[in-house]
């Protein structure tokens, strides 16, 4: 099957229903229909593209080869399971699912299925994370011991009100929502080691705030009475061999915004500003006379969203699934994500598979 004949239905009409079949049509592939509970969001993206919409998912479902699930993060679990046990792969948004239980139900079924699920953490299709990840896989960087990964907005909270800061629909406020991409991104270029401690810290200290200040708001504001999420986080990962993770995390904070993530090792290290998307590579030349090299890298310009949707059609129509972006590596962000959750709880540090202590444990 070449890619372009992969036929491929959207569960969940949302914003970002939309920002995926613009990349579908660009790359030429079939949208066959979407899903969706909601009337109004039926009607509108079947004006938009000119395809049918359902309210059973199972009247989709009949007609496609793959599927791709947008939806609130609650929802995940119910349309991916079952587009998995009918055979179908599967592209599912981040993150995995709303809790860590509905996220395991998920790899279970993925698990056992003929079809496979991929997860959209598409951060790791920009070229500079590319790079990166080949500088770390050739041995330039020569041993990686740490990355410092941060997602920051100085004032970007969604409406309070909407789904994002709900917790029983989202699961979480930034640390889920924006934190995924760039713990995912962090562990991906250390290539997915043993992760075994926690230490971390969510706040809401904005979100609940009725004076909040704010410019610009993606979706309509109902005050701090509709919010029950985290709005920033900070975390210490640490991992079998040593290896760390430094992640901090907001949609709001008093600091300047930043997507940048810095990855350290022994013989080398880089710099990328996914905002900007500058790369810049750190070394040091003992030939000669000793000195430290800076080198800037040019990249060809690009679009992570596309180069994702080209992987997963590429994947749909070779019948294999592919080597980026699977569940287990998902339930691994999820397992971590649950874990800084505990620790904010517990006031300390917590391993990846413990239960959440009453007590802190005494020395």
């Amino acid at each position: 099957m070449d890619r372009n004949d992969v036929r491929v239905g959207i569960v969940g009409l949302g914003n970002i229903a939309y920002h995926h079949a613009n990349k579908l049509v660009d790359a030429g592939a079939t949208i066959v229909g979407g899903v969706d509970i909601d009337e109004d969001a039926r009607a509108a993206f079947s004006e938009e593209y000119e395809v049918p919409t359902y309210e059973d998912h199972t009247d989709l479902f009949e007609q496609v080869d793959a599927v791709i699930v947008t939806t609130p993060n609650r929802f995940h679990e119910e349309y991916a399971v079952d587009a998995l046990e009918a055979g179908l792969d599967v592209l599912l948004e981040k993150p995995l699912a709303h809790t860590l239980e509905s996220a395991e139900r998920i790899a279970t079924a993925a698990r056992d299925a003929d079809g496979f699920c991929m997860v959209g953490f598409h951060t790791r299709f920009h070229h500079q994370a590319q790079i990166i990840k080949e500088e770390a896989e050739s041995g330039t960087f020569g041993d990686v011991s740490h990355v410092e990964a941060n997602y920051i907005r100085r004032r970007g909270i969604p409406g309070r009100g909407s789904w994002f800061t709900d917790k029983s629909v989202s699961g979480g406020g930034a640390l889920i929502d924006i934190g995924v991409h760039a713990l995912d991104l962090a562990l991906h270029c250390l290539d997915y080691p043993d992760v075994v401690e926690v230490s971390g810290q969510t706040r809401a200290e904005f979100g609940t705030d009725e004076e909040y200040s704010y410019v610009t708001m993606w979706g309509e504001d109902r005050g701090a009475d509709a919010f029950d999420v985290d709005d920033s986080a900070t975390a210490l990962i640490r991992c079998a061999d040593g290896q760390t993770v430094s992640l901090e995390v907001a949609w709001a904070t008093n600091r300047p915004p930043s997507q940048e993530f810095y990855v350290r090792g022994t013989d080398g290290g880089a710099r990328f500003d996914k905002s900007s998307g500058d790369l810049t590579l750190y070394d040091a030349d003992q030939r000669g006379a000793h000195n430290l090299k800076t080198t800037d890298v040019e990249v060809q310009e690009h679009n992570a969203h596309t180069e994702e949707q080209a992987a997963f059609l590429e994947a749909v129509a070779a019948g294999e699934p592919p080597e980026l972006n699977t569940v287990e590596q998902a339930l691994t962000v999820q397992r971590v994500i649950d874990a800084i959750y505990r620790s904010s709880e517990a006031e300390h540090a917590v391993g990846i598979d413990d239960e959440l202590p009453t007590e802190p444990p005494t020395n």
